[in-house]
Formats: C-alpha cells, sequence, structure tokens
C-alpha cells in the first residue's frame, strides 16, 4: 500500500536528513509532528515524515509490527534514492510507536539494506520523542529486547512524567546499552511533552529548547560524515 510522505527542506545548506514516523494516536500532521518538522528544517535539517498505512485507511488500531516495519524501510529506500536527501547522513525517530519502530529496524539489519550504498550505510543516529517503554500503568511489561542489537548512537526526548516511562525507567534500559545514548530530560512533561500551565514554563520555550538540543545532537553526531563523506561504518 502506498502512503503519503512530506518534506520539510532545509533552511540554508543541509546537515543531514532525518526521517521521522508518527505516534498511534495521531498522523504525520498533527501539531506535534508538523511543529518538530518544521522547526528541524529551520535548524539545517531535511525533514521528511510519512504515514504509516493504518493512517492511511484512516484507522486507529496500528499495523501488525512487520507492516509498520515494511512501510518505514520503504520509505527510507526512497529517501536513500533522492539525489539530495540520499546523499546526506541519516537519522531515523519518530513519535512514540514512530520511534519504536526506529529502533526495531536499527537493531536488525534487513537482507533488502545488505547492498552497498542503502539507507543502512548512511545512517548516523536515532532521535526518540516519547519512548514507549512500557504500556501507561504497566511498568513491568517493557519492550526492550531488542535494544542490545543497536549500534547507533541514540537521543531521547523524553518527559519527566510521561505515563509511557519516565526517565528514571529508561536510564536502567539505556545506559546498560552499548550504542551511546543521550537521554534530555523535559522537566514535567507528558508524553507529548507538554507542561501543566501552572508550570509558568512556557510551552512555546519547552519545545524550542527540546529542538535545539536536538539539532546540537544530531550536528555532533554528523560532524565527521560531513567531512568524510559517509558516517563511520557500524556493524
Amino acid at each position: 500500500m502506498a502512503v503519503t510522505a512530506i518534506r520539510y527542506p532545509a533552511t540554508g545548506p543541509s546537515l543531514a536528513t532525518v526521517v521521522l514516523a508518527h505516534g498511534a494516536g495521531a498522523s504525520q500532521l498533527s501539531d506535534f509532528m508538523v511543529h518538530v518538522a518544521t522547526a528541524l528544517a529551520d535548524r539545517h535539517l531535511d525533514v521528511v515524515t510519512f504515514n504509516f498505512p493504518f493512517t492511511e485507511r484512516g484507522k486507529k488500531l496500528p499495523d501488525p509490527q512487520p507492516v509498520l516495519e515494511s512501510c518505514y524501510r520503504t520509505v527510507l529506500a526512497h529517501v536513500a534514492g533522492d539525489v539530495e536527501l540520499g546523499r546526506l547522513p541519516l537519522i531515523i525517530g519518530g513519535k512514540s510507536l514512530g520511534a519504536r519502530m526506529a529502533t526495531h529496524l536499527a537493531a536488525a539489519r534487513d537482507a533488502a539494506d545488505s547492498d552497498a550504498d542503502t539507507w543502512w550505510d548512511r545512517l548516523a543516529g536515532l532521535v526518540l520523542l516519547g519512548y514507549p517503554l512500557h504500556p501507561p500503568g504497566k511498568p513491568q511489561q517493557v519492550r526492550v529486547s531488542h535494544l542490545p542489537h543497536i549500534a547507533h548512537p541514540m537521543l531521547v526526548v523524553q518527559g519527566a512524567k510521561d505515563a509511557f516511562g519516565s526517565p528514571q525507567e529508561l536510564h536502567t534500559f539505556f545506559d546498560v546499552l552499548s550504542a551511546p545514548t543521550d537521554v534530555y530530560v523535559v522537566e514535567q512533561g507528558n508524553h507529548s511533552l507538554e507542561v501543566p500551565k501552572r508550570s509558568g514554563i512556557p510551552q512555546a520555550k519547552v519545545f524550542a529548547d527540546a529542538q535545539d538540543r536536538i539539532a546540537a545532537w544530531i550536528t555532533e553526531r554528523v560532524r565527521p560524515a560531513r567531512r568524510g563523506g559517509r558516517p563511520p561504518a557500524r556493524p
């Protein structure tokens, strides 16, 4: 099934291509996804978002994981084949469900990705927005078995009060990984990085600070790749 994708061109020379997948509750046209994509494009990053098949069909129940992964891989293959986007270092990630699917892709190189000059060869890191470590209220149901197989660096942007996994819970499972992982905490933030109005913290500043951190983190990851033309080889 064909899905819709949107490109947000970088303002000025682009440092990297960032592909972000939406969460289970909203499409790539949600305020959150559009705002993040636009903000990162303003920070010299080419950004691509896309819909999963269930969203294209107008359904609320997500597709089975193999379908979601296949869709994501297909989008990445198209990005890799683009004359402009495909030459840049690649960052993958997303919001919640989309973030989790990105980690599954990074944990296991598919046979279709084994040829030279595929998206895998450009992969420089992952940006995970509101990572769903477990269902709300069920901290014993963690979904982490694939994480040790990830070799690329990760940045997790997590609300301090995220019901899908607190920063403290994330550190328990991410700090022991061989892949370098940074956790950026949005104080008083929920799963969508929103803070209560009573906090007195302007929401716009919360988002801008997180976006600045994402852009800085990506810049740190891709600078060697920009000089050498390709990210360092990884297993």
